[in-house]
């Protein structure tokens, strides 16, 4: 296993150790180095392929329903104070952004030669996205779930089954994202000739690389959009963040610009260690499933268990770009708790006739927060997926 850490204070990306300044890099078993090596390879080689994109650019067209609306939120900007735009990654085929990265990497396993695609999900939409795509080339697909996920995500566990996914539960740990991460890996590990379909930008190189580019789009789209309905670069831009791809997917194409102000949402729980998935706010660095970054930890650098009422944002670790963007000062990562977040889901369903994900409540809550009476900014929220699936819990 690859144990050592080698901190580069630089603040660049080494690409071909996935390092992004101290952060990243690959820390897992032989048995899967060789894999994720070659994975790696395979990415550098076809990101760039004329083919590949277009394909890619073809599925998420007339596949996924892109480019996503950026829409002005009128009465929420009334409420507010200050006008918003919102991207509307709800709409997207499947209900959140969570289908981007799952076509970029089912077209990447195709080339590969992958007949089987296995994943983990929490809140139960990147199982919904990779069941879909899987379905849509006719790739075998296993996914690992957490049962206390699965109890509160009923209706995405139906989903992923009708699309003829096998869903595995497991009632290992807390039954939570940290613990289908773990059961899925150790199935990649025993079957190394599967695909592993990762879902945020975490885990070992290449996968915060490759999450990354694929979920990229959304700021593309959203900041050309921007400019054409106002004329100049937003104020701000916000967005949740559980393992960090929704949030980087928007931020990614403003990073050079450094009059845009850029806000994440963190699943604050309660605002306590042992109650809380606030990993940026209240973590430390370490190492953690597979990768160097920040992750909830006690005084003996043990993960802690973590807690939102968000199952996607349930997660004890992070991303590490998003740890790099926090330790440089470009990125600002705020601590949201559940009540917060309720009270946001339900004001965007009443003011806007749009009901939100509970994840994405949580930057909504974050825009309220920090927006309030700045008549004079505009700013751009990510709403990474709908609500459909939070309906039936008690929300109200």
């Amino acid at each position: 296993m690859k144990n050592t850490i080698t901190i580069n204070k630089t603040r660049d990306y080494d690409s071909v150790n996935g390092k992004f300044g101290e952060y990243g890099g690959m820390f897992v078993p032989p048995v899967l180095e060789e894999k994720l090596n070659l994975l790696a390879e395979q990415f550098e080689k076809y990101k760039n392929d004329s083919s590949f994109q277009q394909e890619f650019a073809y599925y998420l067209k007339n596949f996924v329903g892109r480019p996503s609306p950026l829409y002005y939120a009128h009465n929420l900007s009334k409420h507010i104070g200050s006008k918003i735009y919102l991207k509307r990654e709800d709409l997207n085929h499947t209900g959140s952004h969570k289908i981007n990265n799952t076509i970029g990497q089912i077209l990447l396993a195709k080339r590969m030669g992958a007949t089987e695609i296995v994943a983990e999900t929490g809140a139960g939409q990147h199982g919904v996205a990779t069941a879909t795509a899987a379905a849509l080339f006719g790739l075998k697909c296993k996914i690992f779930m957490g049962t206390k996920d699965a109890k509160r995500q009923s209706m995405n566990v139906s989903r992923i089954k009708l699309l003829g996914a096998e869903l595995v539960l497991t009632e290992e740990g807390r039954g939570t994202l940290k613990d289908a991460v773990d059961a899925a890996l150790g199935y990649y590990i025993e079957n190394p000739e599967v695909y592993y379909l990762l879902g945020s930008q975490v885990g070992p190189h290449p996968y915060p690389t490759m999450v990354g580019h694929f979920q990229s789009i959304i700021g593309k789209e959203a900041k050309k959009q921007f400019i054409e309905r106002e004329g100049r670069l937003p104020d701000n831009i916000m967005a949740c963040i559980g393992g960090g791809s929704n949030a980087i997917g928007l931020f990614n194409d403003f990073l050079k610009d450094h009059e845009v102000n850029i806000h994440a949402a963190e699943g604050g729980g309660s605002g306590v260690l042992g109650q809380t998935a606030a990993t940026l706010s209240l973590g430390k660095p370490g190492v953690f499933q597979g990768t160097y970054s920040y992750a909830l930890t006690d005084e003996n650098d043990q993960i802690l268990p973590s807690h939102s009422i968000a199952a996607g944002l349930d997660y004890p670790g992070i991303s590490p770009q998003h740890a790099m963007l926090k330790d440089l000062g470009r990125a600002n990562y705020h601590i949201i708790t559940d009540d917060e977040a309720i009270d946001a889901y339900r004001l965007l369903s009443k003011l806007e006739g749009i009901i939100p994900a509970i994840e994405s409540a949580h930057a909504i809550a974050l825009a309220e927060k920090l927006l309030k009476g700045k008549t004079g900014q505009i700013s751009i929220i990510n709403l990474s997926g709908r609500g459909d699936k939070d309906v039936e819990r008690d929300l109200m």
